[in-house]
C-alpha cells in the first residue's frame, strides 16, 4: 500500500441488516468483530454512532481517461436531435469554451432516436474555424467536420459520423492532441471514493499499467484500480511476464488486469451484433444485424495466446449474436472469463454463463438510459435485454459497473438501477429482471465484512437493504477506507 496501514477501531458500526459491532482493524486487514462495546481499542477510534458499514464498493467497468475529460468537453447529454447538438456546439464555440488540443470536444449526444440526421456540412457550418470532435454517450461513435477528420487522417462520409473501431482508433488520436492534468486524475479518485468507492477496473484504451503505476507514484491513492489490456498491447505484456493479478506498482494498488477485446458494437450506434435485423435496415445489407468487429476464430486465437500467459480475457458483447458466440469461444477454450455488457441474450444462452463460469460484467445504468432504444430497434426481444434478473436465476456471476463517463461513477447508482428497474418517476422497466438488493450489493464489491479481508470498507448513513429505488441512488456516504485508511472521511 501507500505506507504502513494504520491500526484502527471503528465502534458502534451495524452492518447492513444487522446489530452494532466493534470493528478492529491492523495491518489494513478486519482483525476482529465483536459486539459494540466489547473490543480493546487500538490506534484511533472512530465512532461510527450506528452508521451502517459493509465492504468497500467497485466499479467493474470504467474508462477513467474519458470519465475525467467529460468534465472539459461541452456538454451534450441534454440534447434531443441533431439541432440541438449542433446549437450548442455553435454556443459553445461563440462563448470561447476551451480547445483541448486545438479541438472543440462535445461528449453526450445519443442518435439513436433523433428525429433528423447528422450531416458533415452542418457541423463545418456550425464549428467552421476549428477542428470539432463530437463523441456520443456510449463512446462507440463521433460527429466530427471536416478540419477535424482531415487533422485526426480519417475519413468521413456525408454524415461526418464515424463509428466502432474506426472511431475508437481517432479517440485514442485524440486523446494524445491534449494533456490532462494529474490533478484530474486525483481529483477524480477522490470524487469516486466520496461515493464508497474502493477500485476500479480501466478499460481505458491505453497503457493503463503504465499509466497507472506512474500515477498512484505521483499520489494518487484513492483507488485500487485493475488495469486492462488491449490486444495492441499484449505481446509486450507477455514479453515483460506479467499476469492477470500481478502487482505493478510501489503501493500495490494497481494489478495487471484482462486482455479486452471488442466483438461488437453498441445499441445506439445499431452496431450490436444480432441474430435478427435492425428495424428498416435493408436485409441485404451485411451490417443489418450489427458488426462482428473482431472475426471470431481471430478472437480464439487471441483468448488462447492470453490464456497460455496466465491472462484472463474481458470481451465486449452486446447484441444477443455476439454474447452466443463469445460464449461459444469460452467453452471451446474451457477457458473461463468476463463478457462485459452481455445486454441482449438469447434463452438458451442464460445458463450457459454459469455452466462456463462466465461472469457477466454488467451496466445496470444503462438499462435506464437505453429502455426506450430498446424497445425501437430490439422490440418484441426486451424481456431479454438487460436480463440481470435472468442472469442471477441462471447462476451467472454478477459484477456491476458504470462503463463511466458513459454512466455515473457511482455503484448506487447502479444499484438502484438494478433493484428498481425504474428513474425519474416512471414505472419500472421489466420488473421480472431486478436484482434482490444483497445480490446487487454483492456485485459491487470484491471483500466481505469477515475478519481478515482488506479493510476496504464503506460507511453509510442509510441501511440499503431497507432503502427503495431513490434512497440508494442518493445514498450518503460517511466514509470510505482502503485498507484501513481513510480515503474518505465525513463523520
Amino acid at each position: 500500500m501507500t505506507g504502513p496501514a494504520a491500526d484502527l477501531t471503528i465502534r458502534r458500526a451495524r452492518p447492513y441488516g444487522g446489530d452494532p459491532v466493534d470493528i478492529v482493524v491492523r495491518g489494513g486487514l478486519i482483525d476482529r468483530i465483536t459486539g459494540a462495546g466489547r473490543a480493546e481499542a487500538v490506534g484511533e477510534v472512530v465512532d461510527a454512532d450506528g452508521r451502517w458499514i459493509g465492504p468497500g464498493l467497485w466499479d467493474a467497468h470504467v474508462h477513467f481517461t474519458q470519465h475525467v475529460s467529460r468534465h472539459r468537453r461541452v456538454d451534450l447529454t441534454g440534447t434531443a436531435s441533431a439541432r440541438e447538438v449542433l446549437d450548442a456546439a455553435r454556443a459553445a464555440r461563440s462563448r470561447g469554451w476551451p480547445l483541448q488540443g486545438g479541438f472543440l470536444v462535445g461528449y453526450g449526444f445519443r442518435d439513436v432516436l433523433w428525429p433528423d440526421q447528422a450531416t458533415l456540412s452542418d457541423l463545418d457550418q456550425a464549428v467552421a474555424d476549428v477542428p470539432a470532435v463530437l463523441i456520443s454517450g456510449d463512446l462507440h461513435c463521433g460527429w466530427l467536420n471536416s478540419a477535424a477528420a482531415a487533422r485526426l487522417g480519417v475519413a468521413v462520409d456525408r454524415s461526418g459520423l464515424l463509428r466502432e473501431t474506426p472511431w475508437i482508433d481517432a479517440l485514442h488520436l485524440l486523446d494524445d492532441q491534449g494533456s490532462t492534468p494529474l490533478s484530474a486524475f486525483a481529483e477524480a479518485a477522490e470524487a469516486a471514493a466520496s461515493r464508497g468507492v474502493v477500485g476500479v477496473v480501466d478499460f481505458e484504451k491505453a497503457d493503463n499499467i503504465a499509466e497507472w503505476a506512474d500515477r498512484t507514484a505521483q499520489g494518487v491513492t484513492a483507488l485500487r484500480v485493475v488495469a486492462a489490456i488491449w490486444p495492441d498491447r499484449l505481446d509486450r505484456v507477455i514479453s515483460a511476464g506479467l499476469r492477470t493479478g500481478d502487482t505493478v506498482d510501489r503501493s500495490g494498488l494497481v494489478s495487471v488486469g484482462p486482455l479486452k477485446v471488442i466483438v461488437d458494437g453498441s445499441l445506439n450506434t445499431r452496431t450490436a451484433w444480432c441474430w435478427e435485423s435492425y428495424p428498416g435496415a435493408d436485409a441485404a445489407d451485411p451490417l443489418a444485424a450489427g458488426v462482428e468487429s473482431v472475426r471470431i476464430p481471430d478472437l480464439r486465437a487471441l483468448l488462447a495466446r492470453a490464456r497460455a500467459a496466465g491472462i484472463e480475457a474481458a470481451v465486449h458483447a452486446i447484441g444477443d449474436r455476439a454474447n452466443s458466440e463469445v460464449l461459444d469461444v469460452f467453452a471451446a477454450l474451457r477457458m473461463r472469463g468476463v463478457i462485459e455488457h452481455a445486454q441482449l441474450v438469447r434463452e438458451d444462452d442464460f445458463a450457459r454463463f454459469g455452466q462456463l463460469g462466465v461472469v457477466a460484467s454488467v451496466q445496470p445504468e444503462h438499462a435506464m438510459d437505453d429502455r426506450d432504444a430498446a424497445e425501437h430497434h430490439w422490440a418484441g426481444r426486451t424481456g431479454r435485454a438487460f436480463a440481470f434478473g435472468s442472469l442471477h436465476r441462471a447462476g451467472a456471476r454478477l459484477r456491476l459497473g458504470s462503463d463511466a463517463p458513459v454512466a455515473p461513477l457511482d455503484p448506487w447508482i447502479a444499484i438502484s438501477a438494478a433493484t428498481a428497474r425504474s428513474r425519474d418517476g416512471r414505472s419500472p422497466w421489466h420488473p421480472e429482471q431486478r436484482l434482490p438488493v444483497d445480490v446487487a450489493l454483492a456485485a459491487s464489491a470484491r471483500t466481505t465484512l469477515q475478519t481478515g479481508q482488506p479493510a476496504d470498507l464503506v460507511v453509510v448513513d442509510r441501511d440499503p437493504r431497507a432503502s427503495d429505488g431513490q434512497e440508494l441512488r442518493t445514498m450518503p456516504v460517511s466514509a470510505t477506507l482502503l485498507a484501513g485508511r481513510f480515503t474518505w472521511r465525513d463523520l
